[in-house]
């Protein structure tokens, strides 16, 4: 059946569901998986052809899929394909592959004095702390920074970065996978919830959680977004298209979190809630009085998805990550590279799609059984798990499997296709357009 259906039972597996209820289970060989994405054709020098990458991610991005569809109570949608998923972003925004620039442009590779480390300025205020970084005063510009860097040790530079509280990972091989997600808490649970719709508040921004809601909307849950009123979600400010397709059919609750007020109907919103995405440092929802685990083990059944880039715990905690140097510290760059040469990224943020469709699993099947919990998911170890799934990759064969695929590819005819996106079937609601009317139903005090 091949090996995204051999994903999706090894997922439905790890959750305590049927393997045997798995839907549409034929599936393609990896290699046309990763061309049919889209996500080929971004990866690899933009002179060169797309690269092949020999880890089967696109092939677990449907894999993630079936298994969804497998416990959903209604058909999804035809035209949603896991694996095109990983492209939908640059198709909208017309990103193509830039080599070792992210097809973003935010992400970069810079060489130091002992390797590579991928540096993410996504932030306007990141570039606030690059002299700090390096140890100089320097030009905000790329050309300066790379030069400042070239003689900087490359583990120094990682902790340094991560202590300022910048998104840097360090080219290397992959390490042993880890689990995909993680159950940090539990409270009472609650009799198997089939063919019920779930109240879900989605307080995450950018890609993977709005994903993970997006999906679990498509199965049929109502979910609440919300952004606050000072920093609403950065998404706003890339292509609207893309917006609208990952919030589309969600109310829009916009709440002043400076306030205790807004803190009040932020703290009742959840109460009500019976699956809550988050991808915040938890830190940060601490400052605002809330406590997940708190939270999980007082509402019977309460599903929280904690979206981190690299985990919840320990020094992790603190690291700050995005989909594209999430990828690297997982080792997917070297897997993609030519020994020798540059570092490549792989796809566009491919952390955050991948990410995205394992929460919306998790979250289902926690809440749709009823047991609840605390869930991390953290982009780097979603990563690193798919890498992982096929146990003869390794950084050694790394190329010549790529060779072997290409020639797959090569023998049927099949080319890189671009990246797809659908078409959202309405606008995402404006900021706060459903503020008073949603907390009113809830009965909520506006």
């Amino acid at each position: 059946m091949g090996l995204a259906a051999d994903y999706a039972r090894s997922l439905l597996a790890d959750l305590g569901a049927d393997p045997g209820l798995l839907a549409n289970p034929d599936s393609h060989h990896p290699a046309i998986a990763w061309a049919s994405s889209g996500a080929m054709a971004l990866t690899g020098r933009p002179d060169q052809p797309p690269r092949m990458c020999p880890a089967p991610l696109a092939a677990c991005a449907d894999g993630v899929l079936m298994a969804l569809a497998s416990l959903a109570d209604r058909p999804l949608p035809a035209d949603l394909v896991g694996s095109r998923l990983l492209g939908e972003r640059a198709a909208i925004a017309g990103y193509g592959r830039k080599g070792s620039i992210s097809p973003g442009g935010s992400c970069r590779f810079l060489e130091t004095g002992d390797g590579w480390i991928a540096l993410n300025l996504a932030r306007g205020e990141d570039w606030t702390m690059v002299p700090a970084l390096v140890g100089q005063d320097i030009a905000q510009d790329w050309e300066a920074l790379a030069e400042a860097i070239r003689a900087l040790d490359t583990n120094a530079l990682r902790v340094q970065g991560r202590e300022l509280g910048l998104a840097i990972a360090q080219h290397r091989a992959p390490n042993t996978p880890k689990a995909w997600f993680e159950v940090l808490g539990t409270g009472p649970a609650t009799p198997s919830r089939a063919n019920a719709a779930p109240l879900v508040v989605d307080l995450s921004p950018l890609w993977a959680g709005p994903l993970c809601g997006h999906l679990l909307h498509l199965l049929g849950a109502r979910v609440i977004k919300v952004e606050s009123t000072h920093r609403p979600d950065g998404a706003r400010q890339g292509p609207p298209a893309f917006f609208d397709l990952m919030n589309a059919g969600k109310p829009n609750v916009a709440l002043d979190f400076k306030t205790r007020d807004g803190r009040e109907q932020l703290r009742a919103l959840l109460a009500r809630a019976d699956i809550v995405i988050e991808a915040s440092r938890p830190r940060a929802l601490r400052q605002l009085g809330i406590a997940a685990e708190a939270l999980v083990a007082e509402k019977p059944g309460l599903t929280w998805i904690s979206i981190t880039g690299h985990g919840r715990t320990g020094d992790a905690a603190n690291w700050v990550a995005f989909g594209d140097d999430a990828a690297v510290a997982a080792g997917l760059s070297t897997l993609v590279s030519e020994p020798g040469e540059p570092p490549v990224f792989c796809g566009d943020a491919i952390g955050d799609p991948l990410a995205g469709l394992h929460a919306a699993l998790v979250a289902w099947q926690r809440w749709r059984g009823g047991a609840g919990g605390l869930i991390a998911i953290a982009l780097a170890d979603v990563i690193g798990h798919c890498i992982g799934f096929d146990p003869t990759l390794s950084a050694a064969n790394a190329t010549q499997r790529s060779r072997d695929w290409q020639a797959i590819l090569d023998q049927s005819g099949i080319a890189a296709f671009p990246p797809r996106a659908r078409v959202a079937g309405q606008p995402a609601r404006p900021l706060g357009a459903d503020t008073a009317a949603t907390l009113a139903e809830l009965g909520i005090r506006c």
